[in-house]
């Protein structure tokens, strides 16, 4: 079958851009706004937490957690999405793309109302429950990670491939934005109905007991996206690359992609025999041929995520008390409850507004001219730069005069890791492995990056405590530089089919014949 593409594979690599792209593009990201409004609206909660459990009257800030409870709360759903990425990686191999896609979205919506309904007679049975619920939640989104990659490389064309897992993964950004704005919205309503008693602040008398529905509000906003677009993902097909590589099903993947583009596509049963008849050569993933053939491949993809979510989920999460440390929102004992919600969401609506968001979008526009590669070392180095910048004279930052500086370098980093690795990493693991392996790999890719984001969750909670923000703001760029360092082991795969990239249509003495029959694991 050397070089001999299927007909119906052919025509999804020069389709031009149609309406059921766009499509396909929307119901897969309303997943991914669903996913990144989630996991970093908890960080808008915090302090509204601590000032409703945790209490401490005369405290300089009585919003704060306690250390292990903070962690808990923001990595937990962290712990959840890896084991998801994982676990649904493999299904969607396994069973389909289209099989499994329901199910994540479902468990998204119903733990994400459970975790707005947290209950418990103390403040430590609440965040248990809190934290159960969200496990469960980020074990959903974690399903999301490789299924919406693979389902949107599968679907889309050569020539813009890219912008399209780009533009899905791109929805993130509007999931962080909206849960600032849906956390200025509440609070702005409950400051204004449930005024706080007297100006003199402390953790008691600035926090009304109505509080406690706000921060729940704020969790159950999260269902609602994921669950409007559930009709819409059941109706989807199974992608034809599916159906006709790992399903073996020729006239189905032909009637299937009939039907999306609009145009008449062979089944080509025979071809699709032949496949079957060599399936026996096959190498799977704990083989010597996959070893050879995409080792450094997956390690570059593994290293490159786990080394980006360490500085980007620690830079997202703890935002909040780095502006604090700065003096960019006023000190907590300043403010009323629901106030700090306000100033913390607006502080992060900003940052997403002018930097988060554009980040995104500028990959979506160039990562079809440039290439993945290009890109990715681009945001690692200008991220590593810029860390550097903000850590090395971190006491000048902290100047009132100098705060404004401080946060537009800030939201710069936040810019080149969204036009950077931040989408790149996203991207390229959807389109360089074979595909009855390809979701599985992109799940372990992204399951190396949230195990990187449980390190930046937990470990800045306790070095900013320990070795205070400018030695860990160091770290990181540090973490940042060896990012650009194992970018080098990532293949470019502008302008070329995921046939081309995963070998999957070559001969099979190129692959060793008998090798890859011996080491097969299936």
């Amino acid at each position: 079958m050397a070089g001999d593409q299927l007909q119906v594979l052919t025509a999804l690599d020069v389709a031009k851009t149609q309406w059921y792209h766009f499509t396909a593009i929307l119901i897969a990201g309303m997943g991914f706004f669903t996913d990144a409004y989630d996991l970093f609206c908890i960080s808008l909660v915090t302090k509204l937490l601590g000032r409703l459990y945790y209490h401490q009257q005369g405290s300089p800030d009585p919003g704060k957690l306690p250390s292990h409870v903070s962690a808990a709360v923001n990595g937990v759903a962290f712990v959840g999405t890896l084991s998801g990425q994982l676990f649904f990686g493999w299904l969607g191999d396994k069973l389909g793309r289209k099989k499994v896609y329901g199910m994540t979205l479902m468990i998204m919506v119903l733990c994400s109302i459970a975790s707005g309904l947290s209950f418990g007679k103390n403040p430590t049975s609440v965040m248990a429950t809190l934290c159960f619920f969200r496990f469960w939640l980020g074990f959903g989104i974690g399903g999301d990670y490789p299924l919406s990659a693979t389902i949107m490389s599968e679907y889309a064309n050569k020539k813009t491939r890219g912008a399209f897992i780009a533009a899905v993964f791109a929805m993130q950004g509007f999931g962080i934005l909206t849960g600032g704005m849906v956390a200025i919205v509440v609070s702005s309503i409950f400051k204004a109905r449930f005024p706080a008693p007297a100006y003199e602040i402390d953790a008691i008398a600035s926090t009304v007991p109505e509080a406690d529905y706000a921060w729940r509000v704020i969790l159950m906003f999260g269902a609602l996206p994921a669950l409007l677009t559930y009709y819409w993902r059941m109706k989807m097909p199974e992608t034809a690359r599916y159906t006709a590589l790992v399903a073996k099903n020729a006239k189905q993947a032909a009637s299937d992609m009939s039907k999306v583009l609009q145009v008449e596509v062979e089944a080509e049963e025979e071809k699709v025999e032949e496949l079957a008849q060599n399936e026996e050569t096959k190498f799977g993933l704990f083989s010597k041929a996959f070893l050879r053939r995409h080792g450094l491949h997956l390690l570059g993809t593994t290293s490159t995520w786990f080394l980006l979510d360490i500085a980007f989920y620690s830079q997202n999460l703890f935002q909040k008390d780095i502006f604090s440390a700065i003096g960019w929102i006023p000190k907590a004992k300043t403010m009323s409850a629901l106030e700090e919600v306000y100033k913390i969401a607006k502080a992060q609506t900003l940052i997403a507004l002018f930097s988060t968001v554009p980040g995104y979008w500028f990959t979506v526009a160039f990562i079809d001219r440039i290439g993945r590669f290009s890109i990715q070392l681009m945001g690692f180095f200008f991220m590593t730069v810029f860390m550097f910048a903000l850590a090395i004279p971190y006491h000048h930052w902290t100047l009132k005069e100098n705060r404004i500086g401080f946060v537009v370098i800030y939201s710069l980093t936040f810019f080149f890791a969204n036009f950077g690795p931040n989408s790149t990493t996203f991207v390229v693991p959807a389109e360089i492995f074979p595909a009855r392996l390809r979701s599985t790999c992109h799940g372990i890719s992204a399951a190396a990056g949230k195990a990187g984001a449980i390190i930046g969750a937990f470990g800045f909670q306790y070095a900013e405590q320990g070795i205070g923000v400018r030695n860990t703001l160091i770290i990181l760029g540090v973490v940042n530089f060896f990012g650009m360092i194992f970018t080098f082991l990532v293949p470019e795969s502008n302008g070329k089919s995921l046939e081309e990239m995963s070998g999957e249509n070559e001969a099979d003495e190129e692959n060793g014949g008998d090798e890859v029959r011996e080491s097969r694991h299936e």
